[in-house]
């Protein structure tokens, strides 16, 4: 006995109900017609992961049901085939103040144009950036379906990463395990998966196929590479990561159980990780243009190395068309960086255009003269010429209405190295969640790779080489103002992404006094980073959802454990 399963590795979008449920029938027309009889869809793939508090609205949840049931429908003339549906059900007891909620994160199983069984997450994720228990109840049943003869067992996303439910499965009957995720991506993230799914099909002793999401949804990104593993861990399959595709597994009935029929190719070479950091940003940059429906992309492109890898990103999600970069030199900018501006701007074909801050810079310096008498130039100066910059970046995407790409990375954000309403004015962070180290490395990786096609090398050597610099005052470079990066960085990625305390970070052979200097900046910013734009994850803990402290805080590491 065989089966012939198949894995909507789609990118659906939220709330596009219609939409989404068009593409699930049409996948598994696709499926039934290649001889499928099984169809797996993500998580939640009826309305889109995550609604976040859409979730909360009655007729949301309602509509979704609605789908499902039309999706069952238009499916009835499909003899013996079986789909798995994700999608929102139930409602909650809501007052002003309170909310109990009876929702379930749950998945149907169709066939024939009925709803066989209703299967409702068990283990709700509620970290990183997960708020599951915000929105849904945990459930308690299990569910085991026939298709083609085979007992399947159902489970959802977190369910496999426990004992419990997938043991419950088994018990029930399943003689493989079918989980549908929606598994946001970061740096490191498939091969914990793999890691921790392999666990679990040689904990149960059964297969197990993974069937994942993919796209861009706001500041998260889903990197498909759907899986399938034999009972004792190996891949029998791997999809590529980061590609819409209709990937298909074939079960078989053996003396030892159920088992996958190894074809050639099945398994998806491995990538770099520069690789996949560069899918997850052009698919973010991509889904968050087009999902919310600009024309295009607008940047300031300033010669440096931050705004030179967020045009690269651009032009690789958008295409050199859609894409436009602005050079607004200042009393203060070097001639080489607009002779590289222009460099770059001429190797990736995009429209360029200068426009000159000096005159417009006077201007302000002229209006708040008499208030600053007597006063010496600082901060507030090198402020109004970001903050113009901001102005006419914001102007130009009013008049023609293209999103204003902010080109800030983790190191600054971090720091406060960084101007509200200035270089941070604008629609999507492309790089928020890069240290600046890695901005450097994935320059170097994009030189010598060119994945989508728009031509090899488009930073100019220079940019990657030169020392970094804000350019608004004479001779600046970032480090009259930071640790050097490479310092500053491991001293960020120990105490903000691994939660260190500050004497283990100096444990570790980093000097007091520039840890306690990096952490008392990271602390007082928070009001900054509260006002920056989404931007698109790529690890563990980002400034978004990851990352909740309040703006107003009197805690210090280091004077907490002092006695009182």
């Amino acid at each position: 006995m065989t089966l012939k399963l198949a894995i909507a590795q789609l990118n659906f979008v939220v709330g596009d109900l219609g939409g989404n449920a068009r593409r699930i029938v049409d996948a598994a027309r696709d499926a039934y017609g290649q001889g499928a009889r099984l169809l797996l869809t993500p998580e939640l793939s009826i309305c889109g992961y995550a609604a976040e508090d859409m979730f909360l609205r009655p007729a949301f949840v309602t509509a979704c049901d609605d789908a499902v049931r039309a999706v069952a429908a238009e499916l009835a003339d499909l003899d013996g085939m079986v789909v798995v549906v994700g999608h929102p059900t139930g409602g909650s007891l809501r007052s002003r103040s309170v909310a109990v909620q009876l929702r379930h994160n749950a998945a149907s199983v169709l066939s024939e144009g009925r709803i066989l069984d209703t299967y409702a997450k068990r283990e709700l994720p509620n970290y990183q950036v997960f708020d599951e228990r915000r929105y849904f109840t945990p459930g308690e049943g299990v569910c085991v379906f026939e298709a083609g003869g085979i007992q399947v067992g159902l489970l959802i996303c977190e369910d496999a990463w426990f004992d419990a439910p997938a043991q419950l499965a088994k018990d029930g009957g399943a003689e493989i395990l079918a989980v549908i995720n929606a598994s946001p991506f970061h740096v490191g993230k498939e091969g914990e998966r793999v890691a921790r799914m392999a666990e679990r099909a040689t904990a149960v002793g059964l297969p197990l196929v993974y069937a994942h999401l993919v796209g861009g949804q706001d500041e998260v990104v889903f990197d498909g590479a759907s899986f399938a593993l034999e009972a004792d861990g190996s891949r029998a399959l791997q999809a590529e990561s980061f590609q819409e595709r209709l990937v298909f597994a074939q079960l078989e009935r053996r003396a030892s159980g159920v088992g996958f029929v190894r074809g050639e190719a099945a398994v998806a070479a491995p990538r770099a990780p520069e690789a996949q950091l560069w899918d997850a940003l052009v698919v973010g940059v991509r889904d968050y243009i087009g999902k919310n429906g600009f024309p295009g992309a607008i940047l300031g492109l300033s010669g440096g190395i931050d705004s030179a890898l967020v045009l690269a990103i651009a032009v690789d999600a958008l295409g050199k068309d859609r894409v436009r970069a602005v050079m607004m030199p200042s009393p203060y900018t070097a001639d080489i960086s607009w002779i590289d501006a222009r460099d770059m701007a001429k190797r990736l074909g995009v429209r360029y255009d200068e426009i000159s801050i000096k005159h417009t810079f006077e201007s302000f310096r002229g209006a708040l003269a008499e208030e600053f008498k007597g006063l010496a130039e600082d901060t507030t100066e090198e402020n109004l010429q970001a903050r113009i910059r901001g102005t006419l970046l914001m102007a130009l995407s009013n008049k023609f209405g293209s999103i204003v790409l902010t080109t800030g990375n983790k190191s600054e954000m971090a720091t406060g190295y960084c101007t509200l309403y200035g270089d941070m004015a604008g629609g999507f962070a492309v790089i928020k969640d890069l240290l600046k180290t890695t901005v450097f490395a994935l320059a170097r990786w994009r030189n010598a790779h060119d994945p989508y096609g728009t031509g090899t090398e488009p930073i100019p050597e220079r940019i990657i080489t030169r020392p970094p610099s804000a350019e608004l005052r004479p001779d600046q470079t970032d480090q009259d103002s930071l640790p050097p990066y490479d310092i500053l960085d491991g001293i960020l990625a120990r105490y903000m992404e691994d939660d260190e305390g500050i004497d283990e970070i100096i444990a570790a052979g980093y000097e007091r006094a520039v840890v306690e200097r990096v952490a008392r900046l990271i602390k007082i910013n928070e009001y900054k980073r509260r006002q920056a734009p989404v931007g698109i994850r790529v690890t563990h803990r980002s400034f978004g959802k990851d990352w909740r402290y309040p703006i107003t805080s009197k805690f210090n590491e280091t004077a907490g454990r002092k006695t009182v």
